[in-house]
């Protein structure tokens, strides 16, 4: 199996990893319950200061998410050409420009998706984007070969 495709990586698809990766952790969940508790208790309380408190927490980690996709695919310089994947019985390879990383299936993370998005996590923090629009109709090779090559207990693709 093998398949190849390109990335032309955008803010509004880094984006989407970053809420993705955020909004699944712990502390991205915690800051917006405390926010939701906050504008509770505006009501309960009557206290307007919960109430701006609050919003802020609410809406501050997507604003502040957009703002570093925007500043991280800005300053990349890897992303100012289309990523080359190619996905096989080995591993995934990215090229960028003259300059290509392989690494093999026994290093990966874990793999999920998106909406928008399936995410190939190589640790923790790290991962391959493949975006559903740039994947066109390869993307159920993709998901194919993917789950192919991982333990099913690492691999949540919807």
């Amino acid at each position: 199996m093998r398949t190849e495709f390109d990335v032309k990586m955008t803010t509004g698809k880094m984006y989407d990893y970053m809420l993705r990766h955020t909004f699944t952790s712990f502390a991205g969940l915690l800051g917006e319950l405390l926010g939701v508790l906050l504008v509770a208790g505006a009501f309960v309380y009557s206290q307007w200061i919960y109430f701006v408190v609050g919003v802020v927490c609410i809406f501050y980690q997507p604003v502040a998410l957009y703002w570093r996709s925007s500043r991280q695919v800005k300053s990349t310089p890897a992303f100012a050409a289309p990523l080359h994947y190619v996905l096989d019985d080995t591993g995934v390879s990215v090229t960028s420009g003259e300059e290509t990383e392989s690494l093999p299936w026994e290093k990966m993370y874990k793999a999920v998706s998106t909406s928008r998005s399936v995410i190939l996590y190589t640790n923790r923090v790290t991962a391959c984007i493949f975006p559903k629009e740039d994947m066109g109709d390869k993307k159920d090779e993709v998901i194919r070969i993917i789950s192919a090559h991982m333990d099913p207990k690492q691999v949540n693709i919807r």
